[in-house]
């Protein structure tokens, strides 16, 4: 059993474990796991400064509104971290980080139109999703929900 998947179930949050394949798109993620593109969230982790870090989960076909976010944390700089600082933050590999099992328990932040949906989330795996209540997570994890995102524009 993963680290994600020994994590969820510790945490006692219901969840479904969707072995949906690889994507090669956002759409065809959805397809594959019968949900809409939106139920399909990301886990990105932001830095805010040097070993501080932070997951945001932002729906599909959302991204990551960077002005709402600093305002949010009260700060003037945050990036994305490479692929190699995302992993020794996390444990986990870009495509499959995941707040669960990480190995630090950064700060979650939850898009808000999350809130009181069902969504698919990363299990640590390539091909291998959670399903389960927004609202469950953000309270198992101790995180909150923002307005910290915004429509991607070419979808």
């Amino acid at each position: 059993m993963s680290a994600a998947l020994e994590a969820v179930e510790q945490a006692g949050v219901e969840h479904e474990v969707v072995r949906h394949g690889p994507a090669g798109s956002l759409e065809e993620a959805a397809r594959n796991q019968g949900v809409e593109v939106r139920d399909v969230v990301k886990t990105l982790v932001v830095r805010r400064a040097d070993d501080d870090f932070l997951f945001v989960l932002v729906p599909g076909g959302r991204s990551i509104s960077w002005p709402k976010l600093r305002a949010l944390l009260g700060v003037k700089r945050l990036s994305l971290p490479d692929a190699e600082t995302a992993k020794a933050a996390t444990g986990y590999e870009r495509g499959t980080i995941t707040p669960f099992g990480a190995t630090t328990a950064w700060p979650v932040i939850a898009d808000e139109t999350t809130r009181g949906r069902t969504i698919s989330l990363g299990a640590g795996e390539r091909g291998v999703g959670l399903r389960v209540a927004a609202d469950d997570v953000v309270a198992a994890l101790g995180g909150d929900f923002a307005d910290v995102s915004e429509a991607e524009k070419d979808r």
